[in-house]
């Protein structure tokens, strides 16, 4: 991840002197978005930064809050995020409150044919084939930063608790962060060991197909952000094990439970048996416009500097 980051402002920085851009924009929280902050503002080039002032329970809040201060203009989720941003020091005049963009291809995805997943699915190479018709769950589980060395017990202890509940299931192979090994090997093993029940182990799938698949799930297990937004508005109900998703808003469609068996079977039971209304928390899924309409009327800003709000 360090050595990412450090790739990623030297190879971003090339690009942004050959280019010269009037704007960069920048998501989010993860290392490659640090990267490129770093070299914008090295550069003198005015940055646009996507989805600040959220909290999390892992290493990407301290990214995400560093590259607010590197930031000069912020579109932000909900107003939660932008009055952080304010209590950071922010001026109110550059903080939008946007919604988040992920929504709208929640929304978008709600359109697409169950045949187009089925077809993308088709591809996979481990497991059985799933209908898409009957009660399923996805599995999507990444390494908590915070406690990597965990990861392969975290793994184990959600694959088995996903089996015990009967239903078919989904499991997606996690990102690329600390501790993603482990858990790679936790699947590995798992699915080496005999019989797991009606599975399907999934490389990747298209974003809008994933989230049509999640909208058709009975439940969402892991630690994913899609879980916090996209499933918010998709009425989708999520088991969120851990901490990785720690102090961000949420919506009803959310069961928070520790890394316990007992608790996570729990969890399950009530979730695989519940339903939720969309949630619009993260926005209503027209985020796209709102932003395009204010990057195009921005005015370069001067320098930065802390604002101090005024005591009411």
């Amino acid at each position: 991840m360090a050595y990412t980051t450090a790739r990623t402002v030297e190879l971003t920085s090339t690009h942004l002197e050959q280019f010269r851009p009037d704007w960069v924009m920048t998501i989010a929280d993860r290392y490659e978005t640090l990267g490129t902050a770093v070299a914008a503002s090295y550069m003198g080039i005015p940055l646009i930064h996507v989805q600040g002032g959220e909290i999390t329970g892992n290493i990407d809040e301290r990214v995400r809050h560093a590259v607010t201060k590197l930031s000069d203009i912020h579109l932000v989720a909900n107003q939660q995020a932008a009055n952080r941003l304010m209590r950071m020091g922010e001026h109110p005049n550059s903080v939008f409150v946007t919604g988040c963009p992920s929504v709208d291809l929640a929304r978008e995805a709600l359109d697409l044919p169950l045949e187009m997943v089925e077809e993308a699915l088709g591809f996979t190479n481990q497991g059985n084939a799933i209908n898409l018709q009957d009660d399923f769950i996805v599995v999507l589980q990444h390494a908590d930063t915070t406690e990597h060395l965990s990861s392969y017990k975290h793994m184990r202890l959600t694959l088995e608790s996903v089996r015990r509940t009967g239903l078919p299931y989904f499991i997606f192979n996690p990102n690329s962060d600390a501790g993603s090994a482990a858990v790679t090997r936790a699947v590995e093993d798992f699915l080496g060991e005999g019989d797991q029940g009606v599975y399907c182990r999934v490389n990747n799938l298209d974003g809008k197909l994933f989230l049509r698949l999640l909208s058709q799930s009975r439940c969402l297990v892991g630690n994913s952000s899609v879980g916090i937004r996209e499933c918010a508005f998709l009425g989708t109900p999520v088991v969120n094990l851990g901490d990785r998703q720690r102090g961000r808003e949420r919506s009803d469609n959310v069961y928070d439970c520790p890394w316990n068996a007992e608790a996570l079977a729990q969890a399950l039971d009530k979730q695989i048996q519940s339903s939720y209304g969309s949630s619009q928390l993260y926005g209503s899924g027209y985020s796209g416009e709102h932003m395009a309409d204010i990057v195009a009327h921005l005015i370069p800003p001067r320098a930065k500097r802390f604002h101090e709000a005024v005591a009411e």
